[in-house]
């Protein structure tokens, strides 16, 4: 029993030792992982935008240069950073020999490379990688199109929305119908319905609407209260139409506005032959395409093997230039492409990323360096340093600029007050018009000593039916 109590209390002790172990570790591991870092690195980088540039001054500047200060700071060592001498992320030639940031690394010429260097199965066997630090893919980097072309035969009809095209086109013939119905009523218009011919017939108010639309006048021209009324409307309608279209049609030949090209997938740039396409030579993203075992993305490397010596570029400025000035898609990282259509306006990423891979910093193999820069790139995703950088060196300048200067179709309801008016107009036209045949009524019923409800059952039966004399002609005739 005794022993067994011994035992228990032991077991006690060491739980509690280990416990109190972990805890010392877990308040000691950020000092121990500051130890792990010599006091001064050498960095090497690459020359791409946004990561790295050179200022005015002959300095460096970018996200990286940015992300290596907040580490620094972190970890509490001093650095010394410089280019890569050959201008290269890092490959292998057929001799086994490593070139640019990765060859730097294991020859020990650096100690880290901090650079949007693309964490990949060849590399991790060469050297060690950190966690990533930015997430991204393969994209498509394309011009956009002018909206100027032939399949814009009737872009001048563009300045109105549909919509607001078929609600004018409603409104004419309402209005049209509108006016041959108050000149058929008002006695202005048709005093004596037996022995004279009304003029506005419907193909003459048709043709009275598309005069006022053209800012045209036209015979006949109304004579009645209710019929001025409604041309008054009309012509204020058709006014107002006008300069909208004027204003909004200026604004659309003037646009910037630019429409991307039919490319959304990397299989449509297969099922076109007008856009070439290709990537940066002996890159990671021409390797993925290479190695792969899907279909389309074989038949985008067996297409860009072939033609090696015209699409592969040497340099992601090359590749965006090309881009810039000829029918030439450009294939890489995603976030790089991002950044250039952020600052050329001219330019555009279609949705589809392909590949999802990290850009990690990188240390020769088992190198002590890792673990602790891992820990400091976790803190910065938490604190949401990484973010603000992000935002910091990918703002977009297209933005307010094309929110500016970019251009809508004129909707329904920007014009929608003088629609009202053409409606509010329109009744009051017919309630006069019809005012004015009541008091006609009236009179020709004091005259011929008859009824009201007579005189004007006799006032419509003339204007919409036959009249006596014509009903009576048509016996006469055998």
């Amino acid at each position: 029993m005794k022993k067994s109590l011994v035992l228990v209390f032991a077991l006690v002790i060491l739980w509690m030792e280990d416990t109190g172990a972990e805890e010392s570790d877990g308040f000691h591991l950020k000092g121990r992982t500051k130890r792990q870092i010599p006091k001064s690195l050498t960095v090497t980088t690459i020359l791409e935008q946004p990561f790295a540039m050179t200022t005015d001054s002959g300095e460096l500047e970018g996200y990286c240069v940015d992300l290596l200060s907040e580490l620094a700071q972190a970890l509490e060592f001093n650095y010394t950073i410089h280019v890569v001498k050959d201008g290269h992320y890092g490959s292998k030639d057929q001799n086994g020999v490593w070139n640019g940031m990765v060859g730097e690394i294991i020859r020990k010429e650096a100690d880290l490379a901090v650079a949007p260097l693309t964490i990949t199965t060849v590399r991790e066997n060469a050297i060690s990688f950190t966690k990533p630090f930015m997430q991204t893919g393969i994209g498509i980097l394309l011009k956009k199109e002018s909206s100027s072309g032939g399949s814009y035969l009737f872009g001048f009809l563009n300045p109105f929305s549909k919509e607001l095209w078929i609600g004018i086109i409603i409104s004419y013939v309402i209005t049209s119908l509108c006016l041959f119905l108050v000149a058929r009523l008002s006695p202005c218009e048709w005093a004596e319905p037996s022995n004279e011919q009304n003029q506005y017939t419907l193909l003459n108010s048709l043709w009275f609407g598309i005069g006022a639309l053209t800012l045209q006048g036209v015979e006949p021209q109304p004579k009645s209260v209710s019929a001025r009324i409604i041309a008054v409307i009309w012509w204020l309608f058709s006014i107002t139409l006008l300069a909208a279209y004027v204003a909004s049609f200026a604004s659309y030949v003037n646009s910037t506005k630019d429409l991307t090209p039919n490319i959304e997938t990397f299989a449509d740039l297969l099922k076109q032959d007008k856009i070439e396409f290709g990537t940066l030579a002996n890159s990671s993203t021409f390797n993925f395409f290479k190695y792969s075992k899907n279909p389309t993305f074989r038949m985008i490397y067996e297409y860009m093997d072939k033609r090696k010596d015209r699409v592969l570029v040497k340099s992601f400025s090359e590749g965006v230039q090309r881009v810039r000035d000829s029918n030439y898609a450009f294939l890489g990282e995603s976030i790089s492409q991002d950044f250039v259509a952020a600052k050329h306006c001219d330019l555009v990423r279609v949705p589809e990323i392909i590949g999802g891979r990290g850009y990690g910093i990188a240390a020769s193999l088992d190198s002590p360096l890792i673990r602790p820069l891992t820990i400091a790139i976790l803190e910065q995703f938490e604190t949401g340093n990484l973010e603000y950088l992000h935002q910091k060196w990918w703002e977009n300048t297209c933005t307010s600029a094309q929110t500016q200067a970019g251009w809508v179709p004129v909707q329904p309801h920007t014009l929608g007050g003088i629609f009202l008016i053409l409606g509010i107009g329109l009744a009051l036209g017919l309630i006069v018009s019809f005012i004015e045949l009541v008091c006609k009524s009236k009179s020709k019923a004091v005259q011929q000593q008859k009824s009201c409800c007579s005189a004007f059952s006799e006032e419509i039966g003339q204007r919409f039916g036959k009249t006596e004399n014509q009903e009576s002609l048509e016996k006469v005739q055998p």
